[in-house]
């Protein structure tokens, strides 16, 4: 802490051609929280799982990014990362580690690029706190564990940074285009999330450049058009392709990849209304939220049931807590309710927010005597850059009808980057007795141990109370010393003030480790103690801390001791029913579960665990493939291009990750897309491509008179033929579910 205020141009010199012996340790722990044990994850999230293993087969599925081998229905999103994540997986094998591999790199990629853009600007210690902010944020490492697209993103998005710094400093053209290009890039990761960062851009290199109006403008709008040309490019060719010679453009309702950006994955994000019934009719996130929150929980196991009606005291109680902006601090997915306090809720505080408060000292530092018309020094400007990613992104995330809370890292880089560049200014300005700006530091620790203490307070049965008071205590301690010691000059106030910088990271650090500690859930990533459920929340709003938020789900055909009142999947309380996983939509008022989310994803030392399989299996909702029902539909396959059909992808996923082979996910994702018709599924079947049907009573909307015509036109495989002899129900998704043979001459 005593070089903090060592930010002269001969440091920077000396430093520039050797390793910075600081940024090792940082680099070895953003590898650690990033790489340990994403081995143990089988699946990863099976529904991208299972487009890598379709993918591997052909060119035609790795261009679109089919779901399934037959080229059937794609996923729900564009497909840069998912090809990356296929050359990955040729290059080390398909395995559920070689899917994750290139998000974890790019997370341990963000924390060294974030380093490099906050060094050269603000000092090297700036830069190296930065570094550590970045890789101890919490949703950083646990999004970077799974085969989700956020940590790629963000990685994406700081090399156009780069990109447009450099622009700055060379002058150069080239660099503007290649920087507005790569944003279009990552347009093709994660289509509109990727111009969240387009204000920064924009109003950087106004304020940032010394060239005339006119060539600002021009420039800009030509890289603008570059950059919309970049986004569009994959979108326009598979419109334009023939829809008999491509696969249906999964989540979509139009068969259009423009539309899945601009509607489910654009637009309707920040209204809310993603949830689609098939017939194009949406309903407000907010009444499927009513509608979810009055039914009753279910639990998957004996354990579970034992404990059903504590659980859901506590979740009627938890409800009731009012966050500090009032409402009600659930939310769908446990992203709370809108409002200007939303990112000091539950779920999404412990998530992002423990040095928020410290960053908004920070600014105030960093701008304080700065003036509208300038001149601005380059940290004003760089700072100027940064908030205009922070405010945007936090009002998006403050007023959003649905996200999920691995969305928040889109805030990490930012807050990262104040953290680093802000404790270095306050720093200065606390040593110097620079007036009312002294006061700065000391207020940013305190307010900032304050929060993280109201942060950890839900967790009290989980970590104890010593961890919290301890947080308390100090950072109450450690501020008032500091500001006692306001007049003097010694070692001691350096120490002082690097212990308060321990302080405040030591419980992100903590959280950032929670999925390797309890284990991580790759459909629905978050950090904390019961990171494992996916829900991020705390223990009150969980079902079971050791279990997935999502019980109850068998793969088909696969065993259960449960009665048939588990049956039904219920949505956890205050969630909403229309708040949907990549691709998830609602159906008949019932909640859909995740492409991904375990079916019984326990804490790595559950017996569960330990019987089924040295590797957790968290990704995939039905993880699990019943070799009884894959036997009988490989022995009785008669040349079938599909080894059977499904509603919904969630079925489908681990047969085709277990064997390679096309499984129809008739209605797509949550089988709720309008790809097939009565009339087109007769012509395969009369060609030969599909006689085997799955029905779970999961995926009806848009496909219920499919469903019907199967029913009625087909017979039903008796249950001991492909069903577990142990298991007295068949469980599917959501009800019961029952295996059904077509044939038409």
């Amino acid at each position: 802490m005593k070089h903090m205020n060592s930010e002269v141009k001969e440091e920077r010199t000396s430093n520039k051609n050797r390793i910075d012996l600081f940024l090792v340790p940082i680099v070895l722990i953003a590898a650690f929280l990033n790489l340990f044990k994403i081995w143990t994850d089988e699946y990863a999230n099976a529904y991208y799982t299972a487009a890598v293993k379709s993918m591997l087969q052909s060119f035609h599925n790795f261009f679109y990014a089919s779901f399934d081998p037959g080229g059937y229905v794609t996923i729900d999103k564009p497909p840069v990362v998912f090809w990356i994540q296929t050359i990955s997986a040729k290059i080390f094998g398909f395995h559920g580690w070689s899917v994750i591999l290139p998000q974890a790199l790019a997370g341990i990629g963000s924390v060294l690029l974030l380093y490099v853009l906050v060094k050269r600007t603000f000092g090297v210690w700036a830069g190296r706190l930065a570094a550590l902010a970045m890789a101890l944020t919490p949703i950083v490492p646990a999004v970077s564990r799974t085969n989700n697209i956020d940590s790629m993103l963000v990685f994406t998005l700081l090399v156009a940074t780069w990109m447009l710094f450099r622009a700055v400093r060379t002058a150069k053209f080239g660099w503007v285009l290649a920087a507005f290009a790569m944003i279009g890039v990552a347009f093709n990761m994660k289509m509109l999330q990727a111009y969240m960062v387009l204000p920064a851009f924009y109003v950087f290199y106004v304020v940032a450049t010394k060239i005339t109006w006119k060539k600002k403008i021009a420039f800009l709008t030509t890289a603008t058009a570059l950059m919309l040309a970049v986004s569009v490019l994959w979108a326009v060719v598979v419109d334009s392709t023939s829809a008999d010679k491509r696969p249906y453009m999964g989540s979509s309702q139009t068969n259009s990849v423009l539309e899945l950006a601009f509607g489910y994955n654009g637009i309707n994000r920040l209204t809310g209304n993603t949830s689609v019934t098939g017939s194009g009719h949406k309903q407000p996130a907010q009444t499927e939220q009513q509608t979810a929150s009055s039914e009753t929980k279910q639990t998957s196991n004996s354990s579970a049931d034992s404990s059903q009606s504590s659980n859901q005291r506590n979740s009627s109680s938890s409800q009731k807590m009012q966050a500090p902006g009032g409402g009600n601090q659930n939310g769908m997915f446990n992203t709370g309710n809108p409002g200007p306090f939303r990112l000091f809720q539950k779920g999404l505080s412990d998530q992002i927010s423990w040095l928020l408060p410290f960053v908004i000292f920070s600014i105030v530092g960093l701008f304080a005597g700065v003036k509208f018309k300038g001149p601005y020094t380059t940290k004003q400007k760089e700072s100027l850059f940064w908030l205009a990613w922070l405010l945007p992104v936090a009002v998006f995330f403050s007023i959003a009808g649905f996200f999920h809370q691995y969305y928040l890292i889109m805030l990490a880089p930012p807050i990262a980057a104040f953290a680093g560049a802000g404790a270095v200014a306050l720093w200065s300005m606390y040593k110097q007795h620079n007036g009312w700006k002294s006061w700065l530091l000391p207020g940013g620790i305190l307010t900032t141990a304050a929060l993280q203490v109201y942060i950890m307070s839900p967790y009290v049965s989980s970590i104890g109370v010593a961890p919290i008071a301890g947080v308390g205590a100090l950072g109450v301690i450690l501020a008032l010393v500091l500001a006692v010691r306001k007049q003097r000059k010694n070692s001691l106030t350096n120490y002082l003030g690097a212990a308060a910088m321990v302080v405040l990271l030591a419980m992100p650090a903590y959280w950032a480790m929670t999925p390797i500690i309890y284990g991580g859930n790759s459909m629905l990533p978050s950090a904390g103690p019961d990171s494992s459920s996916g829900m991020g929340g705390p223990p009150s709003t969980a079902t079971n801390s050791k279990q997935s938020g999502f019980n109850g789900m068998q793969p088909p055909g696969s065993s259960s001791g449960n009665s048939s009142s588990n049956n039904q999947m219920q949505p956890p309380s205050g969630s909403s029913n229309g708040g949907q996983m990549p691709g998830g939509s609602s159906n008949n008022g019932q909640m859909q579960p995740p492409s991904g989310s375990s079916n019984n994803s326990q804490m790595p030392n559950s017996s569960s665990s330990k019987s089924s399989s040295s590797k957790r299996k968290s990704g995939g909702m039905n993880a699990e493939v019943n070799q009884k029902l894959l036997n009988y539909l490989t022995k009785n396959n008669t040349g079938e291009k599909y080894l059977f059909a499904t509603t919904d992808s969630t079925s489908a996923a681990p047969y085709i990750i277990k064997t390679g082979k096309p499984v129809m996910a008739m209605g797509g994702f949550s089988g709720s897309d309008p790809i097939l018709t009565v009339s087109k599924l007769k012509a395969m079947i009369k060609k030969g491509e599909v006689k085997y049907f799955y029905l779970s009573g999961m995926g009806k909307g848009g496909q219920s008179d499919v469903i019907t015509w199967i029913k009625d036109n087909s017979k039903e495989i008796p249950s001991s033929k492909w069903q577990s002899a142990s298991s007295s129900a068949q469980q599917g998704p959501s009800g019961n579910g029952t295996l059904y043979e077509i044939t038409l001459k």
